[in-house]
């Protein structure tokens, strides 16, 4: 048996192996384990529903912002300051949609390997970013919408900032360990 079948073995049972143990758990101590499920299945549909203006929000604001075309002018007017500072001038859709939308950079992310190849410098670096990152605005707009918090104070600033340090080291690491 390869190490490739042994993880494989344990990504297949490792959910239903957890789900298990809790239910036995729960039934040793007596817990009435459907009505807990539902009960939080429920809840969980609720914030489903709470959260579904911040999503929609958020999903009105990358389209307009892609449809306009100023993530591509964004880019393009940062190229020469970002090769200068290491990034790929070509990574920058994937820097502006990253924080925004996860499935949005994984199309971005999708088209620069496409556009460069897998192995070259330019998608190694934005396949590190791509696995290196959050994306910062959903989290919040669903953590703080389930939790009802409306003023995220220092977060997002923050956020942004663990972001840029994140594309820094990327591009860095890439070129350290890769080569350019």
């Amino acid at each position: 048996m390869t190490f490739s079948d042994v993880m494989t073995l344990i990504s297949n049972w490792a959910i239903p192996l957890v789900v298990a143990l809790v239910c036995f758990w729960a039934i040793l101590k007596k817990v009435p384990v459907y009505s807990v499920f539902t009960e939080g299945a429920k809840e969980g549909f609720s914030t489903a529903v709470m959260i579904i203006p911040y999503l929609t929000a958020m999903l009105c604001a990358i389209g307009m912002f892609r449809a306009s075309g100023a993530m591509e002018a964004l880019g393009a007017l940062l190229a020469p300051a970002l090769d200068k500072i290491g990034i790929p001038a070509e990574t920058a859709p994937l820097l502006f949609i990253r924080p925004i939308s996860g499935s949005g950079a994984l199309a971005v992310g999708s088209e620069i390997m496409d556009s460069y190849g897998v192995d070259s410098y330019v998608g190694r670096v934005a396949a590190v970013m791509l696995g290196s990152s959050e994306t910062t605005f959903y989290t919040v707009a669903v953590y703080y919408g389930a939790a009802g918090i409306t003023k995220t104070r220092y977060t997002i600033p923050a956020a942004l900032c663990a972001d840029v340090v994140m594309f820094l080291a990327s591009a860095f690491f890439v070129r350290l360990l890769m080569g350019a």
